[in-house]
C-alpha cells in the first residue's frame, strides 16, 4: 500500500515510517517541520535501507494536498500532524483548534475528492478526561476534556466517526495513545522537542545529559501512591507497530474502529525517575512544582481489544523504555541538530 503519513518527520511519525517500510509499504511524508527535523527521515532511510517520498508542507494547504493525491494514488492516510502540548494548548487555544481541527477537515476533504477513504487517526487517552475508574477500556465514556489539546482530539474523533457513519466506504481507525516514551533501539532516532520539553522522558534525559539542571515534577498531592501523576507509558516502537497492525485492519474494510494503545500498567512520575536511574546509572535531581493546568491524577489503559482484534500488544517494558531513551539522548545530545 502507498501510505501518506502526515507529521511523519515527528517523533511517533518517524518511528512509524520505519515499521511501514520494513513491512513493504510505500511511504510519502507530509510535514511542515514546525516541531520536527528532516534529519529524522534520513535516519529512517538509513535504518531501513529504503527510500521514501518527502513533501515539506502543511495539512492546511489545499494545493499541496491536491498535488500529493494527484501525483500517485494514496491507499491510506496515517494522520499524526497536529499541535500536541497539553500545557501550551491551555495558553494558545485558538492556535490548537485552528491547526488541529481546520487542518484535519481540509485533509479529509481532499482525501475524499481523491477517492482515498482510509484513515488512521492519532488520537489520545486525553479524550477520556478524568476517568471514573482505571484501567479505561474503549467502552469507557469519553469525559469532559481538561485542556484544548484533548478537546481537539475528542472533536476530531466525533467528526471522523460522523463522516464514516454518513459514507460506509470510509474506514476510520481511531488509535487512543497513552504516553509514548523510549526511542529506536539503535539510538539513531528519538524524541527531539523544541525548547524546554513538555513531556516527561525528554525532560529526564536532558537533565541526565546536562542540558537542564533539574527535572520539574508538577504536583505531588494527587490521590496516587506517591502523590505524583500516574500514566501508562508505552515504548514508541510498540506504538509504531500498532499502526501497521491497524493498517491490516483497514484492508479488511473495518468501518469505524477504536483501540487503546497502552501497556495496561500505570507508573507515577517518580516511578519513571527511579526506573531511569536504575536502568542507566544516571542520577536525576528534581524539584516539586505546582500542578500544571489540564493535568489529571491517573490514567492507564486496558488494551485487550487491540490484542484480540489487531493481534497487537506492547512488548517492551519500562527498563527498555528508559535505556533506549538514554541511548538516543546520550548519542545525540542536541537531538537531530549536528
Amino acid at each position: 500500500m502507498r501510505i501518506l503519513v502526515t507529521g511523519g518527520a515527528g517523533y511517533i511519525g518517524s518511528h512509524t515510517c520505519v515499521e511501514l517500510l520494513n513491512e513493504g509499504h510505500e511511504v510519502v511524508v507530509l510535514d511542515n517541520l514546525s516541531n520536527s527535523s528532516e534529519v529524522s527521515l534520513d535516519r529512517v532511510k538509513e535504518l531501513t535501507g529504503k527510500e521514501l517520498d518527502f513533501c515539506k508542507g502543511d495539512i492546511r494547504d489545499r494545493d499541496v494536498l491536491k498535488k500529493l493525491f494527484s501525483e500517485k494514488p494514496v491507499d491510506a492516510v496515517i494522520h499524526f500532524a497536529g499541535l500536541k502540548a497539553v500545557g501550551e494548548s491551555v495558553q494558545k487555544p485558538w492556535e490548537y483548534y485552528e491547526n488541529n481541527i481546520s487542518g484535519t477537515l481540509i485533509l479529509v476533504d481532499e482525501m475524499r475528492k481523491a477517492g482515498c477513504k482510509n484513515i488512521i487517526f492519532s488520537s489520545s487517552s486525553t479524550v477520556y478526561g478524568t476517568p471514573e475508574k482505571v484501567p479505561v477500556t474503549e467502552q469507557t465514556p469519553k469525559g469532559s476534556c481538561t485542556n484544548p489539546y484533548g478537546w481537539t482530539k475528542s472533536m476530531l474523533e466525533q467528526i471522523l466517526s460522523d463522516i464514516q457513519a454518513a459514507d460506509s466506504e470510509w474506514n476510520v481507525i481511531l488509535l487512543r495513545y497513552f504516553n509514548p516514551i523510549g526511542a529506536h533501539p539503535s539510538g539513531r532516532m528519538g524524541e527531539d522537542p523544541n525548547g524546554i520539553p513538555n513531556n516527561l522522558m525528554p525532560y529526564i534525559t536532558q537533565v541526565a545529559v546536562g542540558k537542564l539542571e533539574r527535572l520539574g515534577v508538577f504536583g505531588d498531592d494527587y490521590d496516587t501512591p506517591d502523590g505524583t501523576g500516574v500514566r501508562d507509558y508505552i515504548h514508541v516502537v510498540d506504538l509504531a507497530v500498532g499502526h501497521v497492525a491497524a493498517l491490516k485492519k483497514i484492508e479488511e474494510k473495518a468501518g469505524l474502529k477504536i483501540y487503546n494503545l497502552g501497556t495496561g500498567t500505570g507508573y507515577s512520575v517518580l516511578d519513571i525517575v527511579h526506573a531511569f536511574e536504575e536502568a542507566t546509572g544516571q542520577k536525576i535531581p528534581y524539584d516539586i512544582k505546582p500542578r500544571r493546568a489540564g493535568d489529571i491524577a491517573e490514567n492507564y489503559a486496558d488494551a485487550t481489544l487491540a490484542k484480540e482484534e489487531l493481534g497487537w500488544e506492547a512488548k517492551y517494558g519500562i527498563r527498555e523504555m528508559c535505556q533506549d531513551s538514554w541511548r538516543w539522548q546520550s548519542q545525540n545530545p542536541n537531538g537531530y541538530k549536528s
